[in-house]
């Protein structure tokens, strides 16, 4: 993958060591992000409540963010001095309101106090979702300057870390870009999402002689599908990019993908026969705010010398090929 994206670098940093605190890095996106970071010569600072597997030259600070409260993150901070820090820790699929009030909305105000505590302004990046704009009615393109009405909590708690974020850049209390994601697949991709699930049922064991039997809701919709490297390469770009600062930035493939061709793709690159079953309630899920969406990413690219490069192809073969990786040997035949 070109990483895309002028690497200067803020000048309260230190520039000697291009430390960079990833919150969140061991989840799906901070993982990529992570490595992206690294790959350009950044050293990686992870925090998480886990630390789950991570690369060896990562420092891991074990923090739950949400209840340790700003002194804690303040002190890593003020001790490290990065460069940046990028928010990738969140909740998308809790079955609670309360637990994406928790990751969402709690976890960002106290990023921001920890922040306004410290004694220099490392870059922000935070990781918005384009679902906290309104649905688009089908052709309409979803822009930064599309109404902000999201019709999911997801959405709404998700667009309080926005805001929150953007007031902070407005007064001067931090060095903040938000970037609105689309969906994000490739290797790791959560089994709580739609096609998550789908992979996870590939994988399960077949009964003898039938097909794999997929289900899912009624596949109706189609969605801006991004791959989860193009992601990691618009991040990179933000922590360098001066003029990013108190923007909002979509970050997408610029495209929507109808859901079944892309449900269609996996089960054909796994090889595996299977059976597709369609009906209301299934387990497969995705967010449920939109029948359409396509994002316009003409200001990442003007912003941040950004641009999608990876095809739906690419983003689904890596999908399998990480989920496939981790199937027991059980499962294998």
């Amino acid at each position: 993958m070109v990483e895309v994206g002028a690497l200067g670098l803020p000048d309260t940093a230190d520039r000697g060591s291009g430390r960079v605190v990833v919150l969140g890095a061991t989840g799906f996106v901070g993982r990529h992000v992570g490595a992206a970071l690294e790959r350009a010569g950044h050293e990686i600072h992870a925090v998480a409540r886990h630390p789950r597997k991570t690369p060896a030259s990562w420092r891991f600070h074990p923090m739950d963010l949400a209840d340790a409260g700003p002194g804690a993150l303040a002190g890593l901070i003020d001790a490290e001095r990065p460069v940046a820090v990028v928010n990738a820790a969140g909740e998308v699929w809790s079955r609670t309101a309360e637990g994406l009030h928790r990751n969402n909305r709690l976890l960002v105000d106290r990023l921001l106090s920890a922040l306004a505590a410290v004694g220099h302004r490392p870059r922000l990046v935070q990781l918005g979702s384009v679902h906290e704009y309104a649905p688009q009615p089908r052709g309409v393109w979803l822009t930064e300057s599309s109404p902000e009405e999201p019709a999911t909590d997801y959405g709404r708690t998700k667009l309080h870390g926005t805001r929150a974020v953007l007031r902070a850049a407005e007064t001067g209390a931090a060095d903040a870009v938000v970037l609105r994601l689309s969906n994000v697949i490739g290797a790791g991709t959560p089994r709580g999402s739609l096609l998550g699930q789908v992979a996870a049922q590939l994988l399960d064991r077949p009964v003898r002689g039938r097909a794999a039997e997929v289900r899912v809701s009624p596949l109706r919709s189609s969605r801006d599908f991004v791959d989860a490297q193009d992601v990691a390469g618009a991040v990179l770009a933000a922590v360098g990019v001066a003029e990013a600062r108190g923007r909002v930035v979509n970050v997408a493939s610029g495209s929507s993908q109808p859901v079944r061709d892309m449900v269609d793709l996996l089960i054909s690159i796994s090889g595996r026969p299977a059976r597709l079953v369609e009906r209301p309630g299934a387990a497969a899920r995705s967010l449920p705010d939109a029948d359409w969406m396509a994002v316009d990413v003409s200001a990442a690219r003007t912003v941040l010398g950004w641009e999608p490069r990876r095809t739906p192809r690419d983003m689904v073969e890596d999908l399998w090929r990480a989920a496939a990786g981790h199937e027991g040997p059980a499962a294998g035949g």
